[in-house]
């Protein structure tokens, strides 16, 4: 899948689950319930453990039925391993010249991370196609209607601070998707064991960003 085709995907979606999994088994889990739930965009971060091997076997079980990308890439040479694993897309938390420039040489769809407008342009300018404004919790929706006033061209992802709650918002302001991570899918509800509950959370969570993606053309 080119990145093109990725972005259009996650677009239609809506939706990426970010998962910082408390173990390789639980995560494998984790994924199992939110797609159950109907969440199909996954990003394991690198902060799981054996991440690269999770995303492998995510890979190898679902393929093309979800949108698999690894996230909180810190180092360059992540990048082409991820892309090894399987990964459709990678996101970071940070915006270092040497590290997007690593992300975008493996032809993947990239979303850097950035918080002011001077970091929000530099990822841009870097070469990353969507920006990851993290964390979404300092900012709010109004924050990325303000950003859009001198940058309306670049499209941007939040993450962190998305719920149930505000997801119309954070579209309304000019989010392409938002990124959900223990607002979806707490890891102590999957150490609990508590799966069907990740999994009506998932289904909750994917019918209200459906029902306030924003049209596209």
């Amino acid at each position: 899948m080119d990145k093109q085709k990725t972005l259009e995907r996650i677009q239609k979606l809506g939706l990426i689950a970010v998962i910082r999994g408390p173990s390789p088994e639980l995560t494998l889990k984790m994924v199992e319930a939110l797609v159950a739930g109907g969440v199909k965009g996954i990003e394991i971060t690198y902060s799981t453990p054996n991440a690269e091997e999770v995303v492998q076997q995510l890979h190898e079980r679902y393929g093309e039925e979800i949108v698999l990308g690894m996230g909180t890439l810190t180092k360059p040479p992540q990048a082409e391993s991820a892309k090894a694993a399987g990964a459709a897309f990678l996101v970071s938390p940070i915006c270092e010249p040497a590290l997007v420039k690593a992300m975008t040489a493996t032809g993947l769809l990239v979303m850097a991370g950035a918080l002011t407008p001077t970091e929000i342009f530099q990822a841009y300018t870097l070469g990353s196609d969507v920006v990851k404004i993290f964390p979404g919790s300092l900012t709010g929706p109004s924050y990325i209607k303000a950003i859009k006033g001198p940058f309306p061209a670049i499209p941007v992802m939040p993450t962190g601070g998305v719920s149930e709650a505000n997801v119309e918002d954070w579209f309304a302001a000019g989010a392409v998707a938002v990124g959900a991570g223990s607002e979806l899918c707490p890891p102590a509800l999957a150490k609990e064991g508590k799966f069907d509950e990740i999994t009506a959370r998932s289904a909750a969570f994917v019918k209200i960003v459906q029902e306030h993606l924003p049209v596209r053309n």
